[in-house]
């Protein structure tokens, strides 16, 4: 590429890989889209053997710009999403990052890998730099922490496999659950149950109607997933992030890395809420993870996941115009808290 490809000093073993113009190039947005575009292959063999691309020092100004970036890498962008975040559309294909509010941290994951066909490729675009040292989305390769779990954890995750379980509510119901994200009728963008339930059993959820015009949703998966290009095997699920345990354990880690007595109210609080809700069946949570045969996974286990992600995660502020491209079969994403001014947007691929 006409760029310069170098390691940030926060990257971890090149991850991500920065993009900058060339000293006697022009930063235009143009040379950027131009580089791109000729230097398809190595731009993806970058994305497979770093894992990200920081585009940075290019005017990528508006949503406009930055679906013109992500198409240069991938141009079969997709606006389906079945994820449990909420989002605002901005354009046909570029949406808000997160809807959440700011103090709730996003644990590290690859984007629905609970779906039959998860995305290839996540772009984000920072429109609004948040306060330094808050509002990062952290990076981490999945590959190492499949590798740095221990032994016995991984025989555990690899033969016994993982059981998720999702409980929205219903069209016009007022969400009672901190940690209930959406209701059905928000992420299948119908109130038609007969297209959700078409929908629900293409990507492999078991979709069960309850009193109250509720839905859950249930599946299955194996919590390692080869990359489809490399064969490499990478810890590819959401139990990390669905089960009960996952707020206070994330607010924990977030409170020793970057203690506030902010942070710290947030994690007892949120385990205070999180004892109160363990008197719920699990089935009726609403965001859980079990083994695959509906018995519970012991929280040590899933907080060696959480160790190893945490041991592998890379933290870089962002900056306003930034990029990140990421291969979303291998490295995950997720946000640390917040206060004030932040707008991030994402499209996939």
């Amino acid at each position: 590429m006409s760029l310069t490809a170098s390691p940030l000093p926060a990257a971890r073993d090149g991850l991500p890989q920065l993009i900058e113009p060339a000293p006697a190039g022009l930063p235009g947005l143009d040379a950027l889209l131009i580089a791109l575009r000729a230097g398809a292959d190595d731009v993806q063999e970058r994305l497979r053997r770093h894992g990200a691309l920081l585009m940075r020092g290019f005017p990528v100004n508006t949503p406009a710009d930055f679906e013109r970036v992500a198409r240069a890498i991938d141009d079969d962008l997709k606006n389906e999403y079945l994820g449990t975040s909420p989002r605002d559309a901005v354009t046909d294909y570029v949406f808000s990052a997160s809807e959440l509010p700011g103090f709730y941290p996003i644990p590290q994951h690859c984007e629905m890998t609970f779906t039959r066909t998860p995305p290839r490729r996540i772009f984000f675009w920072c429109d609004i730099e948040p306060a330094v040292g808050s509002g990062e989305t952290p990076l981490v390769d999945f590959r190492k922490v499949w590798r740095d779990l221990p032994e016995p954890v991984r025989a555990r995750f690899a033969t016994r496999g993982l059981r998720m379980i999702r409980n929205y509510a219903g069209p016009g119901t007022q969400k009672q659950d901190l940690w209930q994200l959406k209701r059905w009728d928000e992420m299948f963008q119908t109130t038609d149950r007969a297209e959700v339930e078409h929908i629900a059993a293409r990507e492999g959820f078991e979709a069960v109607w309850k009193a109250s015009d509720r839905l859950a949703l249930v599946s299955t998966h194996d919590a390692m997933r080869p990359h489809p290009e490399t064969g490499e095997p990478v810890w590819f699920n959401h139990a990390q992030v669905f089960h009960l345990s996952t707020g206070p354990a994330e607010l924990k880690r977030i409170f020793r890395y970057r203690p506030s007595l902010r942070g710290l109210f947030w994690w007892l609080a949120a385990e205070v809420l999180t004892a109160r809700k363990r008197r719920v069946a699990s089935d009726d949570q609403a965001m859980h993870c079990t083994w695959r045969d509906g018995s519970e996974i012991d929280r040590a286990d899933l907080d060696a996941v959480r160790d190893a992600i945490w041991r592998n995660l890379v933290v870089i502020p962002w900056r306003k115009g930034d990029v990140v491209a990421i291969d979303n079969h291998a490295v995950g994403h997720g946000r640390l808290p917040y206060r004030g001014p932040r707008r991030v947007s994402v499209c996939w691929a």
